[in-house]
């Protein structure tokens, strides 16, 4: 089975970074994100990756492509341009780096990496999201559940208090940063029919739009809910909330 990566966008909540790379490649630990999501589905046997690309597409090329280099000892002989590899770090991936256009909406995007993918199920996610989510129970109930689509849910915590204000202006209850708000979010890890295809548009559709809006009409969209550990990285307090986490050994996304 097949991952498919969304990591073409501008990232402009990041700007402080993205303004030099993609967002998929901001570092976490010292490795970008888009790393770490390849090594949480590779830890359920997921090794074949199709990275939908835009802007700044060929810093990603450039680091897969030089893969070997950016993460073993070398040795470069000048005389005769040659260069040694030493204790090998690399992994069993096979990564499809696909441009899908700088302005493209995510629904082109995956719309346009249909050749990649071939007429068979394959994973879905973003370029900017990690969580500890078990990738094989969202494909078993997604083949159980005979939809075209599995989303993964998430129910966040509250980031503000809420309060219950009488009709006369007095102050009923006050609870300070609740545990959920009582509504299930999309968390971005999908598993998708090929079927999928045929309700994407053009390059100017979001598939989380007018593509999605198309499935649920149709009843196609099935959902998993986790529970436990999941983060996107959007702004740069977000990474540097991520940072500390693998600094401090509590990186609960990490699967592997």
């Amino acid at each position: 089975m097949k991952l498919v990566i969304l990591a073409g966008g501008y990232g402009t909540r990041m700007s402080e970074s993205t303004n030099l790379i993609p967002k998929p490649m901001v570092e976490v630990g010292g490795k970008p994100i888009l790393w770490h999501i390849m090594k949480i589905y590779s830890q359920f046997g997921i090794n074949e990756f199709i990275i939908c690309c835009g802007y700044k597409q060929y810093i990603i090329k450039e680091y897969f492509a030089n893969y070997f280099r950016h993460n073993s000892d070398l040795t470069v002989d000048l005389s005769d341009n040659s260069i040694q590899i030493h204790n090998n770090n690399s992994e069993k991936w096979k990564v499809t780096i696909v441009d899908t256009g700088l302005n493209t909406m995510t629904g082109g995007r995956i719309k346009r990496i249909q050749e990649y993918v071939g007429n068979e199920t394959f994973c879905l996610t973003y370029g900017d999201g990690v969580g500890n989510v078990n990738i094989a129970e969202t494909i078993e109930l997604h083949k159980s559940s005979g939809k075209i689509l599995s989303m993964t849910t998430y129910q966040p915590s509250g980031k503000l208090g809420v309060l219950d204000i009488s009709e006369d202006g007095s102050l009923k209850s006050f609870k300070e940063k609740p545990e959920n708000s009582g509504s299930w979010i999309n968390a971005g890890f999908f598993v998708c029919d090929p079927k999928l295809f045929n309700y994407l548009g053009g390059d100017t559709e979001m598939f989380e739009r007018e593509p999605m809006q198309r499935l649920v009409d149709d009843n196609q969209v099935n959902t998993y809910k986790h529970t436990d550990f999941w983060m996107p990285m959007d702004t740069l307090r977000d990474n540097q909330v991520l940072n500390k986490m693998w600094d401090d050994n509590k990186a609960d996304w990490k699967v592997w």
